[in-house]
């Protein structure tokens, strides 16, 4: 019995493999389902011998609670973009100035959504989301849904692999058709409809949908010596691999390929929006390093946005969190890389004036970075009134006098209890990088205003269960849910907060500078103007929108209330330790620790005063190095830099 198991497990997934990821089964779909009943019948009968790897698993039909956190222990960082030829050369030459010799590999930059898979002794551990790069969300049972995803490795391998999951085009036209059928509305996009099928709590719904992966990267460090080499590795690994990828010297050549690939771009059976140019060898990888925010090895190439024309037929002004009034355009509907769009950003006062947008003019309208549309230009030779559109001088919520800075584009109500703004402010307090309420988006926040349950952010923090069931469509369930949300966020640390007071200028980074220095929000309320343009990184900008705001009437009290409502205005973060003794000294982590994680190394070297990267060169002071470190370490030696191991800094 166990053996006709194994061997059916076997059979099922070698079958899975021909057909979702190397397209050539070898067994009719009839065999395939014959063999797949008799293992469901076998391990209904014998459930305590069913293998982690069986193809059972995959079916779905367990309905989870939500989604943890998941830090990751290498960030995932996004790439640089470029638009042009031009931008391709200046990259070429970056690399060619260090590295004479480099071959690039230039590969299809799926449209999809980003996930990292960590498998460890041979099984899928965990499966997350991107998320911002450092913390994601475990969607590991979504993962285990996705047919071309192996659920175990040969070897007992030990690894995580980056990829790209996404929607098939047939799959997504096939979901569309069955949500209008039922009466559902549409999905914009392969890409949206990927996002939302992985962000499904029921994994049945997960299984149906089809999607499907390209992997292309491994995390940390290998032995492998070229991108190219690690497609081909992960290809033997199982893993669905993009076949349609490039490698040469000449940038000539790049662009050849870039120009190929878009030509046959609409025929693909997947979306994609650019190619991907990477460094070929891993080692000269290693010696560019990063950015903050991008790897210096590598730049995506975005296809130009496609162009459609369409007539403006009316024009919305809108307020935001800041004041800021918006215009958007309403269009005749136009199909716009792969979406039907009726409305289209106008930016400003000043870029309508610029284009000299007018009231029944046909445009050009585009998607912005592929997402957001946006109106290019005005086709003249169609003009058919010579009327201005007309400006809004009061505020669309308030009826506020709206303001036109001298220094700004944007017309703004100054208003501070515009209930436009208040509505804004509310959800981006609330929003993940803020305050992280789960539950309380738009939707929650229009029927607390309704209700007039709520005229500020304090007043999310005197909300009852009660007063949240006299919401429609506030269920018992869904309420306590939201009021323990909003309990639980009182305990953030105060930079959380500083950030969701959506003060201008500043940001999330901001804050927690602002907060690491002053310890509180009380304390910073105190301080002088000098005090906070001092701090690096900040000047006289944030310093000047700071006093700005704490000089309003009503700051103090907001401050109040918070603080009466039991929200924490403290700074709950560790801070660098200035006399260290490794302040202001580089340091690279490598190879394995045994008792620490890499995020946990990083954090206490940071707590230290160091400055942390990841990439060995003359500048880098200490090498702090585990178990199997590879040619980080080799370049250490040869440097003569000081290395260390998980013993010195623990006992740091």
């Amino acid at each position: 019995m166990k053996e006709r198991m194994n061997e059916l497990v076997t059979l099922l997934n070698q079958y899975a493999k021909e057909y979702y990821t190397q397209d050539s089964p070898s067994v009719s779909d009839a065999e395939y389902d014959r063999l797949y009943r008799e293992l469901v019948e076998l391990e209904k009968a014998h459930p305590e011998a069913i293998l982690a790897d069986s193809p059972t698993h995959r079916v779905g039909g367990q309905v989870l609670e939500g989604f943890d956190k998941y830090r990751h222990e290498y960030p995932l960082f996004s790439l640089q973009d470029a638009f042009s030829r031009a931008e391709l050369d200046a990259f070429d030459k970056r690399v060619k100035r260090e590295f004479p010799s480099a071959q690039y590999l230039a590969e299809l930059k799926i449209d999809g959504l980003s996930i990292s898979l960590t498998y460890v002794n041979g099984l899928l551990a965990v499966g997350a989301t991107r998320g911002d790069g450092t913390v994601g969300e475990n969607i590991t049972e979504n993962l285990k849904r996705i047919k071309d995803i192996p659920l175990t490795l040969p070897h007992q391998e030990t690894l995580t692999v980056r990829g790209e999951a996404y929607l098939p085009k047939a799959s997504f036209e096939q979901i569309n058709k069955e949500r209008q059928e039922s009466g559902l509305p549409e999905f914009a996009n392969p890409r949206n409809a990927a996002a939302g099928t992985l962000r499904q709590l029921d994994t049945a719904v997960v299984a149906k949908r089809n999607l499907a992966t390209f992997i292309y990267q491994e995390a940390g460090e290998t032995s492998i010596a070229t991108q190219e080499a690690v497609l081909a590795s992960f290809a033997n690994l199982g893993f669905s691999v993009n076949p349609k990828h490039l490698v040469s010297a000449s940038m000539d050549d790049i662009w050849q390929f870039i120009e190929a690939v878009g030509a046959e771009r609409s025929s693909l059976p997947y979306e994609i929006d650019g190619v991907v140019i990477k460094v070929n060898s891993l080692a000269m990888q290693e010696e560019l390093g990063f950015t903050v925010k991008a790897p210096r090895w590598a730049i995506a190439y975005k296809f130009p946005a496609e162009e459609k024309e369409a007539q403006i037929l009316s024009v919305d002004w809108t307020v935001g969190r800041t004041g800021v009034v918006t215009p958007t355009a309403n269009l005749t509907p136009v199909q716009l890389a792969g979406t039907t769009v009726s409305r289209a950003t106008l930016h400003n006062v000043d870029y309508i004036r610029e284009k000299d947008i007018r009231l029944q003019d046909t445009v050009v309208v585009y998607k912005a970075g592929d997402i957001i549309p946006a109106v290019l230009q005005v086709v003249r030779d169609k003009r058919q009134q010579e009327t201005p559109l007309p400006i809004p001088s009061q505020c669309p919520s308030c009826q506020s006098d709206l303001i036109h800075f001298e220094d700004e584009v944007a017309l703004r109500c100054l208003n501070p209890l515009c209930p436009a703004q208040l509505r804004e402010k509310l959800i981006h307090f609330a929003s993940r990088n803020a305050m992280n309420i789960a539950g309380f988006g738009p939707a929650i926040a229009d029927k607390l205003f309704e209700a007039n349950l709520i005229h500020d952010v304090a007043d999310i923090y005197g909300l009852t269960v009660e007063d949240l069931l006299t919401l429609e469509g506030i269920k018992e369930k869904s309420a306590q849910k939201l009021y323990d949300a909003i309990q639980l966020s009182k305990e953030n640390s105060g930079e959380k907060l500083l950030f969701g007071l959506g003060i201008r200028h500043v940001g999330s980074k901001a804050s927690r500078l602002l907060l690491e220095t002053f310890d509180s929000l009380p304390k910073l309320f105190e301080a002088d103007y000098d005090a906070i343009a001092a701090i690096e990184g900040l000047g006289s900008v944030v310093a000047n929108s700071l006093k700005t705001y704490f000089a309003r009437e009503g700051a103090q009290k907001l401050l109040s209330e918070l603080q009466s409502y039991g929200v924490n205005l403290t700074y709950l973060g560790k801070k660098a330790a200035s006399d260290s003794l490794l302040s202001g000294q580089t340091v690279v982590l490598t190879g394995k620790l045994e008792r620490l994680t890499r995020n946990q190394a990083k954090e206490k070297l940071q707590h230290l005063g160091a400055n942390v990267t990841g990439s060995v060169s003359k500048k880098t002071d200490i090498v702090v190095a585990g178990s199997d470190a590879g040619s980080k370490l080799e370049k250490a030696q040869q440097l003569g830099i000081t290395i260390k191991d998980e013993a010195w800094l623990e006992s740091l």
